[in-house]
């Protein structure tokens, strides 16, 4: 009973849009997942030929069931494997049994076929019958495709090659290849299942779509670096993140359903990450500018969308347009501002956004919004070979579906930092730079002849006699000077190069502070641009040993304490850096 009640629940949400299929089952936390799952898709399947039988039937007006429950127990009476339910409930649906069996066998009749499936509708009809191969991903954290496949044909199964058209995804049972994009995917004959199988609970096999594969294959990002899932839950993409980068860097995840995170960090576990940071938060609320997203240069964004491209999660099309139409507009608005906010993180360089939906409105109208608020990013070309692209003109884009690829309905896009800003931005300040300075001391130089106080104010007037007398002389050197400011040493020779002292002694302190100025300029320069031109790793291995440095010195000034009773003498290295042993700790 509890199966049925459960199943009419989710079918309940699911008609309400508070969800779709397959979170609302997962969340359910029912014992039996899988024929939980099995019995919701197969209802909502059949659903237009069971309502119109209960209508026939007066089935509610005699046994007061809810809708929903009535929907369940009757697809499994007439069309599945019977009722698995005792009590009240089976009684009474076992009396009104000939009743629906009359009223299906009249319909069949009716519109003249033979088999159940021939009532559903075209289009359903048409999903169901294109039945999708089972594609199985190999995780290279803990195993190799070429040690899968041997295991694989210890267990029977016959290994046809590489595949190299679509074609070649048409396998018989116990049959699979390799994807002919995908190199560490493997694809099996439709239906067959894996879930109890060694490679799969030990999180050496994941099952995973192609389409679902793309965004992280795409994205490809390098082993130490930082990167973002923006939109986490269930974790088959963070998975595959980590296994292409080795699992080395940082990888933050971000979800605000605490149920699937959980579920999240157990799928995660299972398959070997280690280099992840889960994180139950809406990315919405994550600061852009915070200290420890300041490194992070790929964002994979995969926001909830209509679920349109699945095939047993397809959003059912209902009577009300218009309601349908504000729905897929509240989700364009929601993922256009997560594809906003990600673009924001300062060091981003590559960006995947990707959606499980058919429309127009949460893909092209997405990205063509994004790209017009987003002038400093651009649309790359992905996989040249793929069959089907975006539509116009976004035709860089990746479109999936299950005629044209085998795989569920998806999209896929990536944004690219243009690097023509960067490089137009760094032109600009180079060539502003020396014309500043140059226009700079063109127009100092034809200020000072004709000022001549200013010169007298910048330097002494005049030089002081031992005898208290004055001399013009300087004076004329320095007009003479000033038509030479090309010589780095004009402005030395601007002043005098020492004062005459009254008692006839020399100082050059003028001179020095000068020179001692230009060159503490040049190691500031210089320090500045070797502190650019440093990688994010140098920076953390300088860091680390910055912290070693005091670790060790809060270590000997804990031994000079204690010997402070008999040797009443400081430490050198420890005078100064005391109480860092919380700070070296967190840092670890």
């Amino acid at each position: 009973m509890a199966l049925y009640v459960k199943a009419a629940d989710i079918l309940e949400k699911a008609e309400r849009k508070q969800g779709a299929l397959k979170t609302l089952v997962y969340d359910s936390k029912f014992s039996n997942i899988k024929q939980l799952f099995a019995l919701v898709c197969e209802t909502q399947k059949f659903s237009s030929v069971l309502l119109e039988l209960i209508e026939s039937t007066k089935l509610l007006k005699q046994t007061r069931l809810r809708p929903h429950l009535a929907l369940v127990l009757v697809y499994d009476l007439l069309i599945g494997q019977g009722l698995k339910c005792g009590g009240s409930w089976k009684v009474m649906m076992m009396k009104h049994r000939s009743r629906l069996q009359a009223a299906l066998a009249r319909m069949k009749v009716k519109q003249k076929v033979s088999r159940n499936e021939d009532l559903l509708p075209a289009g359903v009809q048409k999903a169901a019958g294109e039945s999708l191969p089972r594609y199985v991903r190999v995780n290279t954290l803990k195993t190799t495709v070429e040690d899968v496949g041997v295991y694989l044909k210890r267990d029977g199964f016959t290994f046809q090659g590489n595949a190299s058209r679509l074609e070649d995804l048409t396998l018989k049972e116990n049959h699979f290849v390799r994807d002919m994009h995908l190199p560490e995917l493997l694809v099996l004959a439709p239906k067959t299942d894996f879930h109890d199988h060694f490679l799969y609970k030990g999180g050496h096999i994941i099952l995973q779509d192609k389409a679902s594969c793309l965004p992280a294959y795409l994205l490809n990002p390098p082993p130490g670096c930082h990167v973002i899932d923006a939109c986490a839950a269930p974790g088959n993409k963070t998975s595959h993140l980590a296994a292409i980068m080795k699992n080395k860097g940082k990888l933050f995840a971000f979800d605000m359903d605490a149920k699937r995170l959980a579920t999240m960090s157990t799928l995660l576990l299972r398959a070997g990450v280690t280099c992840h940071q889960l994180a139950h938060q809406d990315f919405l609320k994550v600061d852009s500018d915070g200290a420890q997203y300041k490194d992070v240069e790929y964002i994979l964004l995969d926001p909830s969308c209509s679920g349109s491209g699945m095939v047993c999660l397809r959003d059912s099309t209902s009577a009300d347009k218009e309601k349908d139409q504000a729905r897929l507009a509240s989700l364009a608005s929601f993922q256009l501002r997560c594809l906003n906010h990600a673009l924001r993180f300062p060091r981003v360089k590559r960006l995947v956004y990707s959606t499980c939906s058919v429309h127009s409105q949460e893909n092209e109208d997405v990205i063509g919004a994004c790209l017009q608020q987003n002038p400093g990013f651009r649309l790359v070309p992905l996989l040249a070979q793929w069959p089907e692209r975006g539509l116009e003109p976004f035709t860089q884009c990746l479109r999936a579906s299950i005629a044209t690829t085998r795989t569920q309905g998806f999209f896929v896009a990536m944004l690219e930092k243009h690097s023509e800003v960067a490089n137009t931005k760094q032109e600009a300040v180079q060539i502003s730079g020396p014309e500043a300075t140059t226009t700079h001391s063109q127009h100092a130089c034809e200020e000072k002849p004709e000022d001549p106080q200013s010169e007298d104010e910048q330097t002494p007037a005049a030089d002081v006699m031992p005898c208290g007398q004055t001399d013009g002389t300087p004076g004329k050197k320095r007009k003479t000077t000033t038509t030479t400011p090309e010589d780095p040493q004009s402005e030395d020779e601007q002043t005098p190069a020492a004062d005459v002292m009254p008692c006839g002694q020399t100082d050059g302190t003028p001179g020095k502070k000068r020179k001692r100025k230009r060159k503490k300029k040049k190691k500031t320069t210089t320090t500045a641009a070797a502190a650019a031109a440093v990688p994010a790793a140098a920076v953390a291995v300088a860091e680390r040993r910055r912290w070693q440095r005091r670790w060790q010195r809060r270590q000997c000034w804990q031994r000079c304490r204690r010997q402070s009773d008999k040797k009443k003498r400081t430490c050198t290295l420890c005078c100064q850096e005391r109480l860092f042993a919380k700070a070296y700790a967190n840092f670890q």
